[in-house]
């Protein structure tokens, strides 16, 4: 599986659409597949990142079909993520390149560059004062910037595999992010410093939001669950810190030299992680019919939307069983955000298209 189809978005602002009748035509947005998708806070802007190394913005018509009316270029590779500033006319864009780029969009020039990663710059997201950039990226990090000048705040630490997602809290107080390590780490943004860690998954956590406050986390893995995490209910990182293991006698050191059936079995989380209790898991929503990419939350809706390698958007309600809306699209779908009025959402696709699906199925 390559790293580009477990990438993925969440947290997005939603979109403001005018009423229509009927369901748009997928829009071609890129020569290649589209892995990023946001909305500018008053709902009149769509921005979408593509493979072709190019950042578009969209106008909605009153149909609901969107109209091109600016490139952004500057990226030298594939462009993974787009996030829009809470208030201001701005974007982020983080890149296959090892950047993340900050855009003025009324003159679509770069106005902070933030270097640092040595890997893919997979998610971005604005905070929700505007004034901090997390960032996720394939070199297993974590980040803090400050947007106005590209100054690196702080690396708060690793996953052991690549970072898929990251996403504020409503409040800003805390950050989630998402890993191939298939764990969450929950953050504490003021104290920079990891808090919390949502284990249980059993295969690459693709997505991560939170849904509604700063308690509840919800997470997309490619084991085809998506579970709902209480963040309270997980007990510190540092409280469920283990001793360093003893080292392993010389003659065990080269594991090639070993039987295969010999050779030390992976470590497991620390048995107080794997406690419901401790865990932090409420409820488990799944399995899903394909592998998860993307999971938005709508607010206002009160529901969670889900795309994945099927291209199949499905929604959800947190306590219910199985998804109330099941809608397939002929093609991977990557990144997923909700209209504002919870009605509709915008899925970006391997084919380039971004489609605008209707959630009463008509």
């Amino acid at each position: 599986m390559t790293r580009f189809k477990l990438a993925l978005f969440a947290g997005l602002l939603p979109l403001v659409l005018p009423a229509y009748a009927d369901q748009p035509a997928p829009a071609k947005a890129h020569a290649a597949l589209v892995h990023a998708v946001a909305v500018s806070p008053d709902g009149k802007t769509v921005a979408t990142g593509g493979f072709d190394n190019v950042i578009k913005l969209w106008a909605v018509s009153p149909d609901g079909t969107l109209k091109e009316t600016k490139e952004l270029k500057g990226h030298t590779g594939p462009v993974y993520a787009v996030a829009f500033h809470p208030t201001e006319p701005v974007l982020v864009s983080g890149s296959q390149d090892k950047t993340a780029k900050v855009w003025n969009l009324a003159d679509a020039k770069v106005t902070a560059e933030f270097k640092g990663h040595t890997d893919i710059v997979d998610a971005v997201a604005f905070s929700p004062d505007g004034n901090t950039v997390a960032s996720g990226s394939a070199d297993k990090s974590v980040k803090l910037w400050a947007p106005k000048d590209g100054k690196e705040l702080k690396a708060l630490g690793t996953h052991g595999g690549s970072v898929y997602a990251v996403a504020f809290s409503p409040d800003g107080a805390a950050l989630a992010s998402a890993s191939a390590d298939k764990v969450v780490k929950v953050w504490d943004v003021k104290a920079q410093k990891e808090l919390k860690q949502l284990v249980g998954h059993e295969e690459a956590v693709t997505g991560v939001t939170f849904a509604g406050d700063a308690d509840t986390v919800v997470s997309a893995s490619m084991d085809r669950t998506i579970r709902v995490w209480s963040v309270k209910a997980v007990k510190e990182v540092k409280e469920v810190k283990k001793d360093p293991p003893k080292e392993a006698p010389k003659e065990k050191k080269d594991a090639k030299d070993m039987p295969k059936d010999k050779k030390d079995p992976p470590k497991e989380a620390p048995k107080e992680m794997k406690d419901p209790k401790d865990a932090g898991e409420v409820k488990r929503l799944g399995p899903t019919t394909d592998d998860p990419y993307a999971l938005v939350w709508s607010p206002d809706a009160k529901t969670l939307a889900v795309c994945g390698y099927s291209g199949q958007v499905t929604t959800w309600a947190l306590d219910a069983e199985k998804p109330k809306f099941v809608k397939p699209i002929k093609s991977p779908g990557y990144c997923i955000v909700f209209t504002k009025d919870g009605k509709a959402v915008l899925t970006g696709h391997d084919n380039g298209t971004v489609v605008l699906t209707k959630l009463d199925g008509k």
